[in-house]
């Protein structure tokens, strides 16, 4: 059974997090720390999570990673 990875990203506001909250209830795992930089084009502070996940069905370039 093949893993699939994701790495989830947005503003940082409470969108990160629940966007994190779903992909956990999906069934994804963390995989290490999250990560901030500032986006100097927008002014914003940008999140980054990295999920995976085990899947039963090979993977493909083709897949939407989202709906697994």
């Amino acid at each position: 059974m093949p893993d699939i990875y994701r790495l989830l990203t947005e503003d940082d506001t409470s969108a990160f997090c629940h966007k994190v909250s779903e992909a956990l209830g999906k069934g994804w795992g963390l995989y290490g720390d999250p990560t901030y930089a500032f986006d100097a084009a927008r002014g914003v502070m940008r999140c980054a999570q990295a999920v995976v996940k085990t899947i039963d069905t090979p993977y493909t370039p083709d897949m939407k990673l989202g709906e697994q």
